[in-house]
């Protein structure tokens, strides 16, 4: 009887503590992964899942030490190892692909100076070689102009080129073990599709292990064999991906499944009512990039988009990265001048309005952006900020207090909540604080640039669930921009799809996620997996419109769909 060969990565009673305190982030966690198998840890923010994987390359934070267990990768315990062989490890058997490559990038390199960087410290090659391995593997990623790529910038590159190169300078040594943290958040239905599928392909060109952190399960569902749950720095179930997917054991895992977006009923809106917000024939130019002796030439970024939206309806727009949405949504909010067409609000144009029309404006039409910590003031409180939208209501101080405190409440906050500052909420509390800030005024328009994009499920399922609330309670329109088709299915009335700055389809949502008319529309719904409901408490994956598309076992899938 043969036995199987040993893993690649095995990791035993792994504790992560917060300093000399005795707090534990990670408590006794031991899992394995095997070469070529792809294994997912999902959880929540704080589940300790990324401070895991980061472990296995000693990339911890200071404050965070190891309290017990061990961590062997290729039968060799990371504890023994010297500083000068761990660096060995990382980056030749063992590489990171981290979850923004912006930042993981270094702007004041080229690429080419970055790519070769790898190459030089973990392989015997000369110059010559290297660079015709790097030019190998751009053309692999599906860069096509290698020579171009490599004298260029990271900045100079969308996050989906971006994550490319990093995916090839990672690949680059032919590492044993990959781990990948959230390598797709930030990105788009249909480039985040390319790039996994591209990740799977070249881990098993070379025979490569993943071990993959993400938050998106439907995902994790497509592309692994082994899943991993992670609950405040326990792991409460592992095993085959389709197994616990199809009928989880424990009850955490049945929360994080019972939390993803899912189509629901949404209030009716009468067609025949006058649109509160038109749009017609809108138009935006960006300047381009002048040279030493001439002029910029002008990027249109909309092109005479028509639109309207009518009272209590949310319409959500939807598109990949450069469609656009971003833009409509800022002009309609005044935060990006039009080059051209109209705006109408309640049948006036706002394009004139000045004085009093313009602060009546400004009061019926808020925004909740992407990134709350980011727009928030970090030396504001929270009462103080969701305050501060109460200026030029005519209300006195105790009203705007009395306001203040019934907002709070409402968006599901503690009135201790009032006296804290950013940094002292998560990241769903933020949020939040600026969707009460967004309602406080009583609008009659909230446009939510990508609310929940950065949110982990369960949280983003809170937000969504309050968001809902509020809308029927409060009777506010919404234009809601994302790249999330799921949340759209959940919340829309009637979706628009965007596709390099024009509008190519757009109708009820039903009639477009079942029915879609555009080949774009088509291939953003073929993007994304969607996860259906199981009587056991899980959930089966099941591909939107794709004959080509088979839908086996996560682990048959995982494999094939490198081909």
């Amino acid at each position: 009887m043969t036995t199987a060969p040993p893993p690649l990565l095995d990791v035993h009673e792994l504790s992560l503590g917060v300093g000399d305190t005795g707090r534990l982030v990670v408590d006794r966690a031991s899992f394995q992964v095997r070469a070529g198998e792809i294994v997912a840890v999902v959880g929540e923010s704080g589940s300790g899942k990324t401070l895991a994987a980061r472990a296995v390359l000693g990339l911890t934070p200071p404050a965070i030490r190891v309290r017990g267990g061990a961590i062997r990768v290729e039968g060799r315990d990371l504890a023994t190892l010297k500083p000068a062989q761990l660096r060995a490890l990382r980056g030749g058997r063992i590489g990171m692909v981290f979850q923004e490559p912006m930042t993981s990038l270094n702007p004041a390199l080229t690429i080419g100076r970055q790519l070769e960087e790898a190459l030089a410290l973990h392989t015997t090659l000369d110059a010559q070689g290297r660079r015709a391995a790097i030019v190998a593997m751009l053309q692999r990623v599906g860069l096509s102009d290698p020579d171009r790529v490599l004298r260029a910038w990271p900045h100079e590159f969308s996050g989906g080129m971006r994550q490319r190169i990093m995916l090839a300078s990672v690949m680059l040594p032919r590492p044993a073990l990959l781990v990948a943290d959230e390598p797709t958040t930030a990105l788009d239905a249909v480039i985040q599709r390319d790039v996994l599928e591209l990740m799977v392909s070249l881990t098993a060109e070379s025979g490569t292990a993943v071990l993959m952190i993400s938050h998106d399960l439907a995902m994790v569902a497509r592309y692994s064999h082994r899943v991993i749950v992670m609950c405040r720095g326990e792991i409460v179930e592992q095993g085959p991906t389709e197994q616990i997917l199809r009928a989880p054991a424990h009850p955490y895992t049945r929360q994080l499944l019972g939390a993803m977006p899912r189509r629901r009923e949404v209030p009716a809106v009468d067609p025949a009512d006058p649109p509160l917000v038109e749009v017609r024939r809108l138009v935006v130019d960006f300047a381009g990039r002048a040279g030493l002796l001439r002029r910029g030439r002008p990027q249109r970024a909309l092109h005479g988009i028509d639109l309207a939206i009518r009272p209590r309806e949310v319409v959500a727009v939807v598109g990949g990265s450069g469609s656009g949405k971003t833009t409509l949504g800022r002009v309609i909010a005044r935060l990006q001048k039009a080059s051209g067409g109209e705006l109408w609000f309640d049948g006036r144009p706002v394009r004139a309005a000045r004085g009093a029309a313009w602060a009546a404006y400004r009061r019926d039409c808020q925004m909740v952006f992407q990134d709350p910590y980011a727009s928030l003031d970090p030396r504001m409180t929270v009462a103080q900020s969701i305050g501060e939208a109460l200026r030029g209501t005519g209300l006195d101080r105790e009203a705007s207090a009395a306001r203040v405190r019934e907002a709070i409440q409402e968006v599901g906050l503690e009135a201790g909540h009032a006296t804290r500052y950013p940094h002292e909420l998560s990241g769903g509390q933020r949020q939040r604080v600026a969707i009460a800030r967004a309602v406080v005024r009583r609008p009659r328009l909230v446009i939510a640039d990508e609310p929940v994009s950065a949110l982990d499920t369960t949280v983003r399922a809170q937000i969504l669930d309050l968001f809902a609330d509020l809308q029927r309670r409060h009777g506010f329109a919404c234009l809601f921009i994302s790249h999330d088709l799921a949340v759209v299915e959940q919340l829309a009335n009637r979706v628009v799809v965007m596709h390099q700055g024009r509008i190519v389809e757009e109708g009820p949502r039903d009639q477009i996620f079942d029915r879609p008319a555009d080949p774009y529309t088509r291939r953003l719904l073929q993007a994304i997996p969607a996860l259906e409901p199981t009587p056991d408490g899980g959930v089966r994956l099941r591909w939107r419109h794709d004959d080509d598309t088979s839908t086996p076992g996560a682990s048959g899938t995982a494999s094939g769909s490198a081909a």
